[in-house]
């Protein structure tokens, strides 16, 4: 239950924060919630290969774990890392360079376009740090440390992205809106760094050599 009902809560939080999004989109046009819809639909494709290779990477360092192999661990969480870094660049790069490609292949009209464009280059920025929060879940996870990867969650996806959302957008309107979910991964990478550290100190360290 220790790691299962964090894992159940995870799963929750995102439609709570995907309900809550879409009704501050909505105080300014069902335009900017077809485009947070977009939105999600592409980084589908940039999350799905570094999600798949977390699923991968929960049973190595829990066997290895177990088995007291503090170097494999450590060195499969370096190559996760390097893997997730180039994945989400690439993301970066997409989001950033041809984010009017993207929302074409919706049928995207012109005002969409107005509006998703400079969004999904504002949003793309958070893949720079992405990358890191999903594999220092995924180890948490696999450390029997499941709890912290829902408190990393929940403060990214409720306590952080939506009052920071609710907030600009009565501040700075549609456009600063966007802003909250960089905001939001910085937030999460703190915390992040924060628990791995002491995973780290705590557990990974004191394994034998």
């Amino acid at each position: 239950y220790e790691v299962a009902v964090p894992a159940i809560l995870m799963q929750a939080i995102g439609s709570v924060m995907t309900f809550l999004m879409n009704k501050i989109l909505l105080g300014f046009t069902s335009t900017a919630v077809a485009v947070f819809g977009v939105y999600f639909k592409l980084q589908s494709f940039i999350f799905m290969p570094v999600f798949g290779m977390n699923n991968g990477l929960i049973p190595i360092v829990a066997y290895n774990f177990g088995a007291g192999h503090k170097e494999r661990i450590l060195k499969v969480m370096k190559s996760s890392m390097i893997a997730g870094v180039t994945i989400m660049f690439i993301g970066l790069l997409t989001a950033e360079l041809i984010p009017d490609k993207l929302l074409l292949l919706f049928n995207a009209s012109e005002t969409l376009l107005q509006i998703g464009v400079p969004a999904l280059r504002i949003i793309g920025i958070h893949y720079l740090i992405a990358w890191f929060c999903i594999i220092a879940g995924t180890v948490f996870q696999a450390l029997g440390k499941a709890v912290f990867s829902m408190i990393v969650s929940i403060m990214r996806q409720l306590v952080v992205l939506i009052p920071v959302a609710y907030v600009l957008a009565r501040v700075g309107g549609l456009h600063m809106v966007w802003w909250s979910f960089p905001i939001a991964e910085v937030i999460s990478f703190i915390v992040s760094t924060i628990f791995l550290i002491r995973i780290y100190r705590t557990i990974i360290q004191k394994i034998p050599a």
